[in-house]
């Protein structure tokens, strides 16, 4: 065995992986093959009605925008409200963005259908900078004020749906491709 050869085989690769996560690259390569994953459609959103019998969603809380302004949950009481929890470090949550830009545009005109994207960096200015320059359409906001009972979640992103009656109907951890004709038409049904 040649170790020399061998020695800077392994010095090239660590390198590269230095220099990515030294420049902040990774996340961005891993959200760009994720996203490219959900664009084959092998990962999909399963629309089988959650267990969650008779659990109302919690419509107490407050998130500030990215011009200053508290949103209060209350104001979506009575409409279907697609809720993302996401961070800007967060590699799958940066791979659905694009999906659900997607399908938040194909949706968007739905009588009492909203969407909700929630940033959940410490810092509400990471969640702005990773925003900025994006050409997406979709509402954002920061959980400056912390999240309610029925928006805490074990991994991100997750995403829920709740009905104009205020049941969540919807609820998944983990990226997806909501960008389908089924999840649309689950969307304008609730």
């Amino acid at each position: 065995m040649n170790w020399k050869k061998e020695i800077k085989s392994w010095g090239a690769i660590l390198a590269v992986f230095a220099f990515l996560y030294f420049t902040g690259l990774i996340p961005v390569i891993q959200g760009a093959l994720q996203s490219v994953l959900l664009a084959t459609g092998l990962m999909k959103p399963s629309i089988e009605v959650p267990d969650l019998t008779d659990q109302k969603f919690d419509y107490r809380g407050q998130f500030t925008d990215f011009k200053g302004n508290t949103i209060d949950l209350q104001d979506y009481r009575g409409k279907t409200v697609f809720i993302n929890l996401w961070a800007s470090w967060c590699g799958p949550c940066r791979a659905e963005m694009p999906h659900i830009s997607d399908l938040y545009d194909a949706v968007k005109d739905t009588p009492d259908l909203e969407f909700l994207m929630i940033g959940l960096d410490e810092n509400k200015q990471k969640s702005q900078e990773f925003m900025e320059g994006k050409s997406w359409t979709f509402p954002v906001v920061h959980a400056s004020y912390a999240l309610n009972k029925s928006l805490q979640s074990e991994s991100i992103p997750t995403t829920l749906v709740v009905n104009k009656e205020g049941k969540i109907v919807f609820y998944q951890q983990g990226m997806s491709n909501f960008n389908t004709a089924e999840f649309k038409a689950f969307l304008r049904a609730q």
